[in-house]
């Protein structure tokens, strides 16, 4: 058996018998039924991934950003040099980020994995050479990444999930690098979905409004290329013909964490686009997965309503690096100390509710 499917069968269901524990233990707690709303429902959903409650607290938490670059980049979908994914994951492993300050704020660990980025990185902490090849091909030309290539990327995010909880981590966050990326997310969002490129692509770093329409068109003739979104197309082919080294190696990371029973604290665009693949593949892999915020790009909407997942955030976010799921971090630890901490009415002698009053 390969890694990729005795990955996805060690994959199960979440535990019902835990969560009905979970959600009798939040009714007995000294606050009001659902006060703390969708949290009640990330505290029950992880005691169902542990198969326990209360569920391990999700601390230490490590982040994953996978670097790659992209070929469709020569197709002018930004004004951003490619060079500049490679210059960012030194300024990452500088800690000079985003990500940095905000992975420091929660006292999570930052990795920089290098699947596809097109320059030689020098040596330094936190970094992960398991490059597959100097990025993808021009997906609107033929194939993004060759099957092998698709495959090798799952099969590095499933050994990276395994490495840093081996290392300790019990949250992993998903977060990556890549000039282009976004338009590599609109055209898996799109294959994915069936909705059209115009709904799902959106403007990246910002780019103006006839680039924007330059970048649709480019999504559609890639889609249109490949005979996509097509019903019953193989996850993977779908990966290799569209998608990014990052987006394969991010789908493999939600695959590993979920043979783990490790939760996932899913970012922005990117890695929508890769849960999906994930899903795809196995859709119980999503169980230990949270959306730690809505991003502004339109693609990701499409892609949390398709995997049924609700943001924990919604800051108009649109930077990728993980930076969007670390500020969620402290609501998804938060949700689990309250089953761990929080006193029942019976232990602190606080009267509940009569049962005869509405």
């Amino acid at each position: 058996m390969n890694l990729i499917d005795e990955t996805i069968a060690a994959i199960g269901p979440l535990d019902e018998a835990a969560m009905r524990d979970a959600r009798d233990h939040q009714a007995r707690l000294t606050k009001p039924p659902g006060s703390l709303g969708v949290l009640e429902e990330v505290s029950v959903r992880l005691a169902g991934l542990a198969g326990q409650c209360p569920p391990p607290l999700p601390e230490p938490a490590a982040v994953a950003v996978f670097a790659a670059d992209h070929g469709v980049h020569a197709q002018g979908v930004t004004p951003w040099p490619q060079e500049v994914t490679a210059q960012m994951v030194a300024n990452f492993l500088a800690g000079g980020a985003v990500v940095n300050a905000f992975a420091a704020q929660v006292g999570a660990g930052v990795s920089v994995v290098d699947v596809g980025v097109a320059a030689e990185l020098d040596d330094a902490p936190g970094l992960l050479r398991r490059k597959i090849a100097p990025g993808t091909a021009d997906m609107t030309a033929g194939p993004a990444m060759t099957g092998a290539q698709a495959r090798r990327a799952v099969e590095t995010g499933i050994e990276t999930a395994r490495e840093l909880a081996g290392h300790g981590a019990r949250c992993l966050i998903t977060g990556d690098m890549g000039i282009a990326n976004t338009t590599a997310s609109a055209a898996l969002i799109a294959a994915f979905t069936g909705l059209p490129p115009e709904r799902v692509t959106g403007r990246g770093t910002g780019i103006d409004d006839a680039t924007h329409a330059h970048k649709v068109e480019v999504v559609r003739a890639a889609l249109a290329r490949h005979g996509l979104p097509e019903r019953g197309r193989p996850p993977l082919e779908v990966l290799a013909a569209v998608g990014g080294l990052e987006h394969a190696a991010i789908a493999g990371f939600v695959l590993g964490a979920a043979a783990l029973r490790v939760p996932v604290v899913l970012d922005g665009v990117i890695a929508g686009a890769a849960a999906l693949a994930a899903a795809a593949l196995c859709p119980d892999a999503l169980a230990g997965c949270v959306a730690g915020h809505r991003s502004a790009e339109p693609g990701h909407a499409a892609a949390v309503e398709a995997l049924g997942l609700r943001p924990l955030v919604d800051l108009e976010l649109r930077l990728g690096e993980g930076t969007g799921a670390l500020l969620a971090l402290p609501l998804v630890q938060g949700a689990v100390r309250v089953l761990h901490e929080v006193a029942t009415f019976d232990s602190a002698g606080v009267s509940e509710k009569d049962a005869g009053q509405p």
